[in-house]
């Protein structure tokens, strides 16, 4: 440990068990647990960190659901993804990312789990980078799978990069929009799904490939916005797509064919024959069967378990990216659609058949926390749908056989909990990170609490707090205000390695998270308010949020506290550095914020801009729009000392803002630090960088609070 670091962590409350940024970044961190058909085996991954070695590892793990035991396969990084099928209940299917006949290609190999003598099986050489692994069994005892890839424009076939022919200079050329998403550029390849089969051999337990995959969106026509399955925001993830129980049929979602990509909110389902031997056919959108009023934004197709019904939710509004989802329910064979539980106030982002397929268990964001809600295929319009998980975050589920659903979820206080949960409710856990982790040991539900506040227009609104370790309510704290982005997301009790705010709290503060108008998980109203009030009822509601804290926690020392935010939050701290509230904090930290509303349409997409700032930037009325809540209007008010920090890869927010908010400060003589990363985007993912980013933040923070006596000397100057 480094003296600087050695500084900050001398600093923070007794080392009971308190969590440092190094501990935090380095905890494991872990991926849903998938378990095997018969319900008795589940695997799941465990990624590390070593600022040591400096190194990253990973493990893939093997629970054993009817005794709770844990054990390690004896696999490495390579194999990337895993899905359970073959002739048993243990059988596998995966990815290696290594190929040795092709460069940046990968193998599939098949294995029996259940076996300790068995050896890995090589059935596939792909020549490409294929992900999104999807596979089942046909009834000739073959195994159907999807894969997906970007893939060339002209011939549609799988595209990689390893083998491309490059030309000499580094233009990339454009005639549409947009250019950017997030952190990349947009290639001429698009995602494509590809299908291929596994034959069973006649002589012997293993499979056979002819090495022939097909592009199954080839045959899909467009007219603007050609066709792409991953979507480019799922970034290659096989979210987009499904394959039916019988690998006969896929189910995939692409944007409107009709529609330009830079303002396109609509996307559609397409059925195709897993052979490719059809067309793909479109399930909703324009000339189907759906509802009339289900004109926008689809989430993904979900095969029934016979395969013979398709569930999805969809928006109502074309051109509104934050519409309420609503869970409908297709005929595969009539393409016939109904709607489910239509009138429920809260949108269904994820959902998945339970066994049986009489309901569908739903993953819905709801008062601050993500939860499990089961679900009738038949509701009616007016059913109110329970919930049967807790306050905590739910990453992902699955059904186990016998109706209990398997849950991967985390919280404030744990990076990984995993447990089945009954319909009842009943719940059985087989891990808290919190409990089995040794840099997580002795985190619990008591570190987070919260309030609620009155809103600006009488409604009431949700703040959390997040309190230090050996907290006393008798002794008195700072407080870190901290703002989240979106601004349609939330804060709660939820675990991230890039804003743990029980990271913050242990530095020696009271975190304080509210909810203010343009919040999720509190019903669509309190979404839909935020349009054409950036500026406006969100920082009036924040300023009622800190005002509650300040009245009525004695423990809080208001008059040394700071002020945090990252995107939506960022924004939202340029903009209070104008007004009253900014000179309530020692110091604010501004991570990707936006500067200017005038510069907004420089982003990877301006659909949700024109949306929330009631139409373009150049025409009236919404042009006063963009003016009222420019935080550069205010910039002469600007006086709290502030930490910026941006990164050359964020497309969604260019660093531009990071730089014209830090040459603002730097010109009126406020006290300012930069921090800038060439390799980052719109998040700080890499370990190295992430303790670099936390630990100059806290340098900055403690410093203006007083915890420490001065600065760090690493910044660049004159």
């Amino acid at each position: 440990m480094g003296n600087r670091y050695a500084a900050l962590a001398a600093i923070l409350v007794p080392l009971a068990r308190c969590i440092t940024p190094e501990q935090m970044i380095s905890a494991p961190r872990y991926s849903p647990a998938i378990p095997n058909p018969s319900g008795e085996w589940a695997f799941y991954t465990s990624k590390n960190y070593s600022f040591e070695k400096h190194e990253a590892s990973t493990t893939w793990k093997l629970l054993h659901l009817p005794t709770g035991d844990i054990t390690d396969l004896p696999w490495n990084a390579n194999i990337s993804e895993a899905v359970w099928v073959g002739p048993t209940n243990t059988s596998v299917l995966y990815i290696n990312t290594t190929n040795p006949d092709t460069p940046g290609g990968v193998t599939l190999y098949t294995l029996d789990l259940a076996d300790a003598k068995a050896e890995p099986n090589l059935v596939a050489s792909l020549p490409a980078p294929y992900a999104g692994l999807k596979a089942a069994t046909t009834s000739s005892g073959d195994i159907n799978f999807v894969i997906n890839c970007l893939a060339y424009a002209n011939n549609g076939s799988a595209y990689n990069e390893k083998l491309a022919t490059k030309p000499a200079h580094k233009g990339m050329l454009y005639d549409a929009f947009p250019v950017t998403y997030f952190d990349s550029y947009i290639p001429q390849e698009r995602y494509a799904i590809f299908s291929g089969v596994l034959k069973k051999s006649s002589n012997s337990s293993g499979y056979t490939f002819d090495g022939t995959t097909k592009n199954l969106l080839r045959n899909l026509n467009y007219t603007v916005t050609r066709p792409e399955s991953p979507q480019v925001m799922s970034q290659g993830d096989d979210g987009d797509y499904d394959l039916s129980p019988d690998g006969s049929l896929v189910a995939f979602l692409t944007l409107a064919p009709e529609r330009s990509k830079g303002v396109n909110t609509l996307n559609y389902i397409y059925l195709v024959p897993h052979d490719g031997s059809s067309a793909p056919e479109k399930l909703n959108g324009p000339g189907s069967k759906a509802p009339v009023n289900s004109r926008g934004f689809t989430w993904p197709p979900k095969f029934s378990p016979d395969g013979r019904k398709i569930a999805y939710s969809q928006q109502d509004d074309p051109d509104y990216g934050w519409d309420r989802f609503r869970l409908y329910i297709a005929d595969v064979g009539s393409k016939e659609i109904h709607s489910v539980a239509a009138d429920w106030d809260y949108s269904v982002d994820a959902y998945k058949w339970a066994p049986g397929g009489k309901e569908l268990y739903a993953q819905v964001d709801y008062y601050a926390a993500t939860r499990l809600f089961p679900i009738p295929v038949d509701a009616p319009a007016d059913y109110k749908p329970t919930n049967i998980t807790g306050d905590t975050r739910l990453r992902d589920f699955f059904f186990l056989p016998d109706g209990k659903a398997l849950v991967s979820a985390d919280a404030a206080w744990a990076s990984f909990l995993l447990y089945t949960v009954a319909p009842n409710g009943d719940t059985h856990y087989y891990y808290k990170s919190n409990e089995r982790d040794p840099e997580l040991v002795g985190l619990g539900p008591q570190d987070i609490d919260s309030y609620w506040y009155e809103g600006t227009l009488g409604d009431q609104q949700q703040a959390f707090m997040v309190f230090p370790t050996n907290f006393d309510p008798k002794k008195v704290y700072s407080m870190a205000f901290i703002v989240h982005g979106g601004p349609q997301s939330f804060a709660g009790s939820l675990w991230s390695t890039r804003w743990n705010f029980k990271t913050w709290a242990d530095q020696g503060y009271i975190v304080v998270l509210p909810n203010p108008t343009g919040s999720t998980s509190y019903g669509q109203a309190l979404i839909d308010r935020i349009q054409g009030e950036w500026g406006g009822l969100p920082y009036e509601d924040l300023v009622n949020a800190h005002k509650y804290a300040c009245d009525n926690f004695q423990y809080i020392n208001c008059s040394n506290s700071i002020e945090a935010g990252a995107s939506y939050g960022g924004y939202m701290t340029n903009w209070l550095q104008g007004h009253d509230l900014g000179k309530q904090f020692k110091a604010l930290v501004c991570h990707d914020g936006i500067t200017s509303t005038y510069s907004m349409w420089s982003q990877d997409g301006v659909d949700g801009v024109i949306n929330q700032f009631n139409g373009t930037l150049w025409e009236q009325p919404s042009r006063s729009v963009y003016d009222r809540w420019d935080p550069l209007k205010h910039a002469s008010n600007w006086s709290t000392p502030m930490f910026v920090i941006h990164s050359e890869k964020d497309y969604r927010i260019p660093i531009s803002e990071g730089f014209t908010v830090f040459n603002v400060l730097q010109y009126l003589g406020v006290p300012s630090r930069f921090l800038k990363f060439s390799d980052e985007g719109h998040w700080i993912n890499h370990q190295e960088n992430s303790l670099f980013w936390h630990q100059e933040i806290f340098n900055w923070i403690n410093y203006w609070t007083g915890k420490i006596d001065k600065l760090d000397d690493n910044a660049i100057t004159q």
